[in-house]
C-alpha cells in the first residue's frame, strides 16, 4: 500500500468520529498498537528534538524499505507518532522524502494540538524524512 493510500485510510478513519474527544481517544488507541522501539534504541540520539514530551524513533532498512519503531512517554504524543509511523513505515526512502503530509491538516490534527505539540508534530515529520534522506544517500 502506498503512503497516499495509507494516509487516505487514516483520513477516512478520523472522519468517522463526531468530535475531537473521540478522535483523541482513537489516537490514544493507535498509540497502544504502535510498533514499540527496542529499549536499546531509547537513547538521546533517537529522541526527536523539538517535542515537549520524549519521543524516540528508530529506523532500519529491510528489503529497500524503511521500518520505523517508536515510543513516547505521553499518550497523545504516542498516538501522533503512531499515525506517522503507520504512514511512512514499510516504504522506500524516496517515497518518504517526497510524501505530502497534508493529511495531517485534513484530519484536523494540527489545529487541535497545543502550539508546543504542533511544533513537536512538525519535528516528528522532519525526523522521519531525515532518516529517509540518510538511508537514500547510503543506497547510492
Amino acid at each position: 500500500m502506498s503512503i497516499e493510500e495509507i494516509q487516505n485510510e487514516i483520513i477516512d478513519e478520523f472522519s468517522m468520529f463526531e468530535d475531537w474527544e473521540e478522535r483523541y481517544q482513537y489516537m490514544i488507541d493507535l498509540g497502544k498498537d504502535l510498533p514499540l522501539i527496542d529499549d536499546q534504541y531509547k537513547t538521546d540520539n533517537n529522541i526527536i528534538k523539538g517535542c515537549q514530551s520524549k519521543v524516540w524513533v528508530h529506523a532500519e532498512m529491510e528489503d529497500g524499505k524503511l521500518i520505523f519503531t517508536a515510543d513516547s512517554d505521553a499518550i497523545i504524543t504516542k498516538g501522533i507518532i503512531a499515525i506517522l509511523v503507520r504512514s511512512f513505515s514499510n516504504q522506500p526512502p524516496k517515497d518518504i522524502i517526497h510524501a505530502e503530509t497534508d493529511f495531517i491538516d485534513q484530519i484536523g490534527l494540527k489545529e487541535h494540538l497545543s502550539p508546543t505539540r504542533a511544533n513537536g508534530l512538525v519535528s516528528m515529520v522532519k525526523q522521519l524524512k531525515m532518516y529517509a534522506i540518510a538511508y537514500q544517500t547510503q543506497m547510492k
